[in-house]
């Protein structure tokens, strides 16, 4: 079955940074001694997210284009950050709202990495380098019935997850989370 590694960018000097910083440079350099090889490598169009794949020694395969709704995602995703509970719990409570630019939002980035599995054969891999909180609710789209209370703190950077992909089922399983 393929496997897909999806992790957050490396460290900037800053939210408003473009770029990453000599530090994110050296811990993607690290990180990506730890992994690889990938048939397909997909990063956003963010600099950042490209900078972190090629320092981490791999060329970029495919960009992901960024989804039409990601201001409304935004907005509403900060809009919840007075919720309580562990923090995958209440991205969960927000991609589970149907309708809601969260839930399309997620479900959609979801779809975008249902699609990169889809072409690869057993054995295969792809990494996915994309932004904090974004990720996170991809990973919840996928898993909706999964202990949610039980998957940590949002990730940090070069931060993420490893999920295996059933070919014939046309769905992710066996969900491993990559810490620091």
């Amino acid at each position: 079955m393929p496997m897909l590694e999806i992790r957050r960018h490396s460290k900037r000097n800053g939210d408003e940074a473009v770029h990453l910083s000599q530090e994110g440079v050296e811990l993607a350099r690290w990180s990506g001694t730890l992994m690889g090889p990938f048939e397909t490598v997909a990063t956003s169009v963010a600099p950042r997210a490209r900078e972190t794949a090629i320092a981490m020694g791999f060329a970029v395969t495919v960009e992901l284009p960024t989804l039409h709704n990601v201001n409304a995602f935004l907005q509403e995703s900060q809009a919840a950050n007075h919720d309580v509970g562990a923090p995958f719990t209440r991205l969960a409570r927000l991609v589970s709202r149907r309708g809601s630019a969260v839930s399309d939002y997620s479900h959609a980035l979801a779809r975008q990495w249902s699609e990169l599995l889809a072409p690869l054969g057993p054995g295969d891999a792809a990494l996915v380098i994309g932004h904090g909180g974004h990720i996170e609710c991809g990973l919840v789209a996928l898993f909706p019935d999964a202990e949610h209370d039980d998957w940590g703190p949002l990730f940090g950077y070069m931060e993420g997850a490893r999920l295996h992909y059933d070919t014939a089922a046309g769905r992710f399983h066996d969900i491993e989370f990559v810490r620091n």
